[in-house]
């Protein structure tokens, strides 16, 4: 004969404050094991969803980014001619020779903090091959003009990058003629201007990068291996969804190190208040127990019950720790990209996969906090606890 599970419910709710105090311990724990976990994922999301799968991004080999990478102009030139690029409707390939450089600038909030900020030179076909771009204000630079576009999130977070304003870098002053949004992608926290412009300004004789659409996915493969094993090349082909997913690997790792750590160390506080509230518990009805005992509960019957409860507790804090760490979604905050040692904007993002880790990760709690009261529970002897009466 076994207790029912609401017997364990209406214990924890016939001692609210404990429970509430306990299971506000390991909300705390679940909330900052989900925002860590959140962290990562909007990283990882923001920069996964800046490529496409239908783009390929050429770099010089070995090159981990665009920053470090330089494409030389009879090599983009061959790039060009692969029959595998993609025509727009206007009869154009769908190709794009870019150039990409770093600048420091100051924040809005502090002008004595300077983060960098990637600047890309664009071409004709830049534009169509990130259709999730949208100007918000202004207009579209000119080729040949000192002008550039900032993406929202620069506008927003740092000096000089509003409509109408002007930044200097590259030794000339640069006109801010729009705004653009490219939604949740590292795009946003860019800068783009006309990529001749901007080799002249900064004396780069090189492309950094060259990006194209496939005219069908599925030749990806074969036009990489000759693009790969050209001698006159010395070049790789990435699939551009591929590429920033790379670039978010070594953030994402960090950040789930960090967060199992700090996890792990806040664990054994909330699993300590567990166990306290559960032998707190346990003292209080000794003589209950002893009770179930003589009208025939079996032991596992008492040491499931009693476990019932820490689990529940774990589910209460669980659930709680998730709901304050759903509220991250609506925060905005910046971090370096490794790969690039420039500054990238991006929210947090709870997913399904975060959502029940997180659940597991506190029942968990609630079992290993449970058990030892539990167990003692049950091996309680009845005329000794009877005798507690």
């Amino acid at each position: 004969m076994g207790l029912p599970l609401s017997y364990s419910i209406r214990n924890l709710w016939t001692r609210r404050l404990t429970t509430i105090l306990a299971a506000s311990g390991m909300a705390l724990v679940v909330f900052v094991f989900t925002a860590i976990l959140m962290m990562a994922e909007g990283l990882k999301k923001t920069l996964v969803e800046t490529g496409s799968p239908d783009n390929v991004v050429v770099l010089r080999k070995g090159s981990s980014s665009e920053v470090q990478s330089g494409v030389e102009r009879i090599k983009a030139s061959i790039i060009e001619t692969q029959p595998e690029v993609a025509v727009g409707a206007d009869g154009r390939r769908l190709l794009a020779k870019e150039a990409v450089v770093l600048i420091s600038l100051p924040k809005l909030e502090n002008n004595k903090t300077v983060s960098n900020v990637v600047v890309r030179g664009i071409g004709e076909s830049s534009l169509a091959l990130r259709p999730q771009m949208r100007m918000v204000q202004g207009r579209i630079p000119r080729p040949g003009l000192p002008e550039i576009m900032a993406g929202q999130k620069i506008a927003e977070r740092f000096q000089g990058g509003g409509l109408g304003e002007t930044l200097r870098f590259g030794l000339r002053d640069w006109t801010v003629v729009g705004v653009f949004d490219a939604g949740n992608t590292g795009f946003s926290s860019e800068i783009w201007g006309d990529a001749d412009q901007l080799m002249q300004a900064f004396r780069r004789p090189v492309y950094s990068a060259v990006i194209f659409k496939l005219h069908d996915p599925g030749e990806f493969l074969p036009l990489k291996r000759r693009i790969e094993t050209d001698p006159r090349l010395n070049l790789e082909a990435k699939r551009e969804n591929r590429y920033y997913a790379e670039q978010s690997e070594i953030m994402s790792k960090f950040l789930n190190i960090l967060g199992l750590s700090l996890t792990l160390i806040f664990s054994f506080g909330a699993m300590l208040g567990a166990m306290i509230t559960m032998y707190s518990s346990v003292a209080g009805r000794t003589s209950e127990i002893g009770t179930l005992r003589a009208l025939g509960f079996q032991r596992g019957s008492i040491l499931r019950a009693f476990l019932y409860e820490s689990l529940f507790l774990g589910l209460i804090g669980g659930g709680a720790g998730i709901f304050l760490a759903s509220f991250m979604q609506l925060i905005t905050i910046s971090t370096m990209n490794f790969q690039t040692f420039s500054e990238l904007a991006f929210s947090f993002a709870l997913t399904w996969e975060i959502a029940w880790k997180a659940i597991a990760f506190s029942l968990v709690m609630g079992f290993v906090g449970g058990f030892l009261p539990s167990l003692r529970a049950s091996r309680m002897n009845i005329v000794e606890s009877l005798r507690a009466q």
